[in-house]
């Protein structure tokens, strides 16, 4: 009933003026104080923004948005995590199509060498069914448990300026992914990317060259000084805050933007559209929603990773979560500095529900950085889980003129 009194309060979205709603979120979660109570209270505390965006149909099912946003700040800085990882799939693949005409494809065998100080080598992959690394496992490795060698592989294939320069192109102005992850990446180091390698068998199919970077990307930000101390590379205490200057960004809007654009190309202009083909599509698809328990090559112990391990957005992190078998979640996650963030578009096969939804959320209740001391079991993944439920919820009673016709969603997920 409470769904029921929110869509008449609100309308039926095909009939709303295209404008952003930034009312709708912050009323469907005081209707909760019971879920949401604690973080409403403490908004800049906690740094959540949420994006929502209705999808309705035509008569020939083509999508159209309707947007809601909470706490929407595009200057107040926040952590992307590896939610940048989902740029550095989509860029790769661009970029072998762009050099489709050299004897490129994501299924080459793909090696990695080193050209300056700290850069790795890679020519083996144990993970994967053939021994050998390639676009495509990194790909899949990204998706399905956010591997983070996997996107420092194509960080270092795509190179920094041309990851920078795609965003640009597609309208991500207030973003910029300058680091690889988990090494300890920046300064001088960042700005160079190993030597790459494609192999057919033993043939040599293209070779590129170690690239430099000497590019700023400038971000008028604030929020890039935080808490009142951090552990730094002795873990010991420093009794000043934490500096994000130089690193990664990606806004909940870029994030939203990058992930409608993908999931539903045909609502944009042919020369708005990412280059993919529609194989491309379908392998990211596939990764994007795929189980890790659902994978032979990797692996996976599913101790460590669980079926709803990279769902955070409805099924927070509870291992032994209850699985729908219509339900899909294609999506990119991100976690640290106590941030939790998902960006997702949701899929409900049997009634016909399909939503976009970013979130970020941060508990960080002692001040200090560093020291892997965050409240995610407390608030992070427990408000990740309630607001994908509302939303689900609410869908489910939200009326629409034209039934989704999803079957574009539907993957083959035979292990593999």
């Amino acid at each position: 009933m409470r769904y029921i009194l929110l869509f008449l309060l609100f309308g039926n979205c095909s009939v709303m003026a295209q404008k952003t709603d930034t009312t709708f979120l912050q009323k469907l979660m005081e209707a909760k104080p019971d879920l949401f109570g604690k973080v409403l209270n403490h908004p800049t505390k906690n740094e959540i923004q949420l994006m929502y965006t209705q999808v309705n149909r035509d008569k020939k099912n083509k999508p159209s948005f309707k947007t809601f946003t909470y706490n929407l700040n595009a200057k107040r800085y926040f952590y992307p995590a590896s939610t940048v990882k989902l740029a550095g799939v989509i860029f790769a693949v661009e970029k072998v199509n762009e050099l489709s005409q050299k004897g490129l494809n994501v299924n080459l065998t793909m090696v990695t060498d080193s050209n300056f100080k700290g850069q790795t080598k890679v020519f083996k992959d144990a993970t994967s069914e053939n021994g050998k690394p390639s676009i495509a496992h990194y790909v899949k490795k990204i998706l399905l448990t956010s591997d983070n060698d996997a996107f420092n592989r194509l960080f270092e294939f795509i190179g920094r300026a041309e990851i920078n320069a795609k965003l640009k192109k597609y309208g991500m102005n207030e973003s910029r992914i300058l680091n690889r992850l988990a090494i300890g990446d920046g300064g001088e180091a960042s700005k160079h990317t190993n030597p790459i390698s494609f192999y057919d068998g033993d043939k040599l199919i293209y070779s590129q060259a170690a690239q430099y970077d000497d590019k700023e990307y400038p971000l008028d930000l604030t929020n890039l000084f935080v808490g009142k101390g951090y552990m730094d590379s002795k873990d010991e205490l420093v009794n000043k805050p934490y500096s994000f200057e130089n690193k990664n960004v990606f806004s909940i809007t870029d994030q939203h933007s990058m992930m409608k654009r993908l999931i539903s190309p045909e609502a944009y202009n042919k020369n708005e559209r990412f280059n993919l083909t529609a194989e491309d599509y379908r392998l990211i698809y596939t990764y994007m929603s795929k189980l890790p328990t659902e994978s032979d090559y990797p692996k996976y112990d599913e101790k460590e990773f669980w079926p709803t391990y990279a769902k955070m957005i409805f099924y927070g992190r509870e291992k032994n979560a209850i699985l729908d078998k219509e339900i899909r979640i294609f999506n990119k996650y991100g976690d640290s500095y106590g941030f939790i963030i998902d960006n997702a578009y949701f899929v409900d096969f049997k009634n016909k529900v399909e939503f976009f939804l970013t979130a970020v959320v941060q508990s960080n209740e002692d001040g200090i950085y560093n020291d892997g001391k965050y409240e995610y079991e407390t608030v992070c993944y427990p408000f990740m889980k309630n607001i994908g439920k509302e939303i689900y919820e609410y869908e489910l009673s939200r009326k629409k003129v034209n039934p989704a016709d999803l079957s574009k969603m539907k993957m083959d997920y035979g292990n593999k």
